[in-house]
């Protein structure tokens, strides 16, 4: 049951004698739904949400993926709180970490229960605001689209009289304009133009915010400017801004979902219920197989065992978005006659990723013979080249959602990139004048970022060694899988996949072992301990698993604190650590016979140490705690 203030209408005052008289909180939502004119807007609304949202598209926007919602719609892991390394880390290393903190404490909340109070007992004021996060791809949009259709087909949330879905992606194309709320809404849904300023104030509202991370600019909680009336015109901003404050239609629920870096715009002040969407359980992984293939079984079985056998594959279908990718990629190489190994690390899975986008690509726009992956490489070098040039100017600017003017400052066609809707998505919206512009995107932020591997690749190889200085400087860890990448691309198996794409390189054993070689013995100077552990992932991503298997047989022996380890050791020691499925006891950094810089290596292991030993105290705030600056003071001060 939703909680909200009724405030009268006459004195603003919630207390009002006369405002309870005639609308008590028990029932002014009951008898406002009474009244036909608010009915006939809400099953309006209820009718073109329930076609907004019934049908949806994996990945692509391709017409012919569209498929229904509640057919494929696997329940996600959804926490109160949020993850302590934000700010420190690689999205993709935050769901890592985070799949091994699943305590007694946590206790998860269904999407449709994120505004009541009975997920959270100790709750002391009704749930008005709530922020979501969640790292690209992990199912957000997804979860507002159920909500929203629950809502919208009468299953779910009923005490709401009108639910206002609202993207970001989309208020973007009118950042420049200014309307009242009452405009704005009328703008993105035309099924509400009967709605009044009376009506708004008070009925029963939802605001759902999608993807505040891609808002362009960012929102501005400095702006002093307060705005009240739902038909004052003001800057976008300032709209949102006030409406989220609670100056703006005070008693309207507001759900904001983000990605994490982005979520700090709105001071924890304004939210009373922080959520993460911690993606898929290892049991979820095998339903969405299974739900996707649910007229093969058999298909589906390979599929998942097939996955069990590489960790980074496995760790990677936390994310929705990549269980479409790998289903995409090992559908198509399982159920034809395509020769070779299957994928096992992320570089070869992206890699067939994009050849089977080309070929789809070609057989839907250029029906012909059988082509080789050289020659459809070959054909759409320039094209793919300046989509890579795009992804990795904006990875770099942090941007994931680009427009037209992007796309032409790369030498891109707007038809080009539609066309290569597998890899670069179109979201375009008709239903009114004003938003018949279009948005582009990535599947997935991991795709840009191959993209982007694959253009430096191609580009000159100081160009590349910057880049992996730069990745590894980095302080929250946004190019480490970029450099993943980088490191993937240099092995044959790909360079044969993609071949004219990445231009002639030196790939013989002898430079490949070279690069290994400089990955194991990198000093780790300025360096953070999150950077360093993905050296080690860079060498799995060469195939070389041979650091792995040191660590696991020093795992194994009795004598820990004879045999010495290389700074590479301990970065893959701590990864080990903080994967391993046991609770892990008090970790002294000086039982490891290791150097100074070595002993640094170990931290993120005693962060997840750390973790297991502590329950979750402070869920609702957005301080992080960087236990890697303590412990180096602590070494320090040693």
């Amino acid at each position: 049951m939703f909680l909200c203030h009724a405030v009268c209408l006459m004195c603003n005052n919630e207390n009002c004698l006369f405002d309870h008289f005639i609308n008590p909180v028990s029932g002014y939502v009951s008898s406002l739904s009474a009244d036909r004119g608010l009915q006939e807007v809400t099953d309006e609304l209820k009718i073109s949400l329930r076609k907004r949202c019934e049908h949806v598209t994996e990945g692509s926007d391709e017409t012919g993926s569209r498929t229904l919602l509640n057919r494929i719609y696997t329940e996600l892991y959804i926490t109160e709180g949020q993850s302590e390394e934000v700010n420190t880390q690689h999205e993709v290393r935050q769901l890592e970490t985070d799949s091994k903190k699943k305590t007694l404490h946590e206790t998860p909340i269904k999407c449709q229960d994120i505004f009541k109070t009975e997920a959270q007992p100790d709750q002391q004021k009704p749930i008005r605001v709530v922020l979501t996060n969640g790292v690209a791809g992990v199912g957000k949009t997804f979860s507002v689209q159920k909500f929203t259709l629950d809502w919208a087909d009468g299953s779910e949330n009923q005490d709401v009289s009108l639910v206002i879905l609202l993207s970001f992606r989309e208020l973007n194309l009118i950042r420049d304009e200014e309307y009242s709320l009452l405009e704005l809404l009328r703008v993105f849904h035309p099924t509400l133009q009967k709605v009044t300023a009376e009506t708004l104030a008070v009925c029963k509202l939802l605001f759902i915010f999608d993807g505040l991370d891609e808002s362009r600019p960012s929102l501005d909680f400095k702006n002093r400017k307060v705005v009240s009336d739902v038909t004052k015109k003001s800057p976008l901003n300032t709209l949102l801004t006030n409406l989220i404050k609670g100056n703006l239609l005070p008693s309207a629920l507001i759900w904001i979902t983000s990605r994490p870096a982005a979520a700090n715009q709105i001071p924890p002040s304004c939210v009373d219920r922080l959520t993460e969407v911690r993606g898929f359980t290892d049991a979820q992984k095998e339903e969405y197989f299974r739900r996707r293939f649910s007229d093969d079984e058999d298909l589906s079985s390979r599929i998942i065992s097939h996955i069990k056998t590489s960790r980074s594959l496995h760790i990677m279908c936390l994310i929705p978005v990549f269980c479409w990718i790998t289903a995409t990629v090992l559908e198509h190489m399982m159920s034809t006659e395509q020769r070779g190994e299957l994928p096992k690390t992320l570089t070869d899975m992206y890699s067939h990723f994009l050849l089977v986008q080309t070929k789809r690509k070609k057989n839907k726009y250029d029906e012909g013979r059988e082509t080789s992956p050289h020659e459809l490489m070959e054909a759409d070098r320039e094209v793919l080249l300046k989509l890579g040039r795009l992804a990795f100017e904006h990875l770099e600017k942090g941007n994931i959602m680009f427009y037209k003017e992007d796309l032409e400052r790369c030498g891109l066609d707007v038809t080009e990139a539609s066309v290569y809707s597998g890899v670069c998505t179109e979201i375009f919206k008709t239903e009114c004048v004003i938003l018949q512009k279009t948005v582009y995107c990535f599947v997935h932020l991991s795709v840009q970022e191959f993209l982007a591997a694959v253009y430096m690749f191609h580009c000159l190889t100081n160009r590349k060694r910057g880049g992996v200085k730069k990745s590894l400087k980095s302080k929250n860890g946004h190019l480490d899988l970029f450099v993943r990448f980088l490191h993937g691309l240099s092995l044959e198996s790909n360079q044969r996949l993609l071949g004219v794409l990445l231009g002639r390189r030196d790939n013989s054993p002898e430079m490949i072992q070279r690069v290994i070689n400089n990955l194991k013995e990198m000093n780790s100077k300025d360096i953070s301990p999150d950077r360093s552990i993905n050296i080690f992932h860079c060498l799995t991503e060469m195939n070389d698993l041979s650091v792995h298997q040191e660590i696991q047989e020093f795992l194994k022996s009795g004598n820990r604190s004879v045999e010495k380890l290389s700074e590479i050791h301990c970065s893959a020691l701590a990864y080990m650590l903080q994967m391993s499925e046991e609770v892990l006891d008090e970790l002294n950094l000086y039982k490891y016979k290791t150097s100074y810089q070595g002993r640094l290596r170990l931290i993120p292991a005693r962060q997840r140490q750390t973790f297991t030993h502590t329950t979750h105290t402070h869920t609702h705030t957005h301080t992080h705690t960087h236990t890697h600056t303590h412990t180096h003071t602590q070494l320090k001060q040693l």
